[in-house]
């Protein structure tokens, strides 16, 4: 692991390299697993709020569970996660063309919602948990997502690039810029 500021950082997630490929992989993550997305308090109360504006971007089963058990649960282990469709969907998802995606990130490519989504889906295929004072950030590796390691590999993208808007997003510019210039004397070193 590698320390920076808040955060313990697996080498993984600067040596991997990793591209989804939404073509090969269909969204798969937005359907396999036993629970939703993890999601915060702060973002269930955003989601609470916005649920208005991302309706219409949802199907209607979707919205049917929303509106029975609405847009949380805990899990078996007590975290919280984004409610899903029997079938095991996220209730966010969405097809479009045979590929699941997520119907906050439309609703919030309209123009219709502030809220993107979930920080613990734009930051995929890290995860973050908490160890004492610290983040920390690592890579999970899912057979689902051998095409985007693949596509990864021949355009030479390590994780932490492919994911730096989200990385920004959640940790700022400055602690992404200064990630870059760790991740390049470690890379250098190898």
């Amino acid at each position: 692991m590698i320390i920076h500021q808040n955060t313990l950082i697996s080498q993984d997630i600067l040596e991997k390299n990793f591209i989804c490929n939404l073509n090969k992989c269909k969204g798969a993550c937005c359907v396999e697993g036993e629970f939703g997305a993890p999601i915060t308090k702060d973002e269930i109360n955003i989601l609470e709020q916005e649920i208005k504006h991302i309706k219409p971007f949802l199907s209607e089963k979707g919205i049917t569970v929303i509106e029975e058990k609405g847009v949380w649960e805990k899990d078996t282990d007590g975290d919280l996660v984004t409610t899903c469709l029997p079938s095991g969907e996220c209730n966010f998802s969405i097809y479009e063309n045979g590929i699941l995606g997520c119907g906050i990130e439309k609703a919030w490519k309209e123009g219709k919602t502030y809220f993107r989504k979930p920080i613990s889906c734009h930051l995929y295929p890290i995860r973050i948990s908490k160890v004492g004072d610290y983040e920390a950030l690592n890579y999970n590796k899912w057979n689902i997502c051998k095409p985007a390691c693949t596509l990864g590999n021949k355009q030479q993208v390590p994780i932490y690039k492919f994911l730096k808007e989200a990385l920004i997003r959640n940790y700022g510019e400055d602690w992404y810029t200064e990630l870059d210039e760790i991740a390049n004397a470690y890379l250098k070193e190898l």
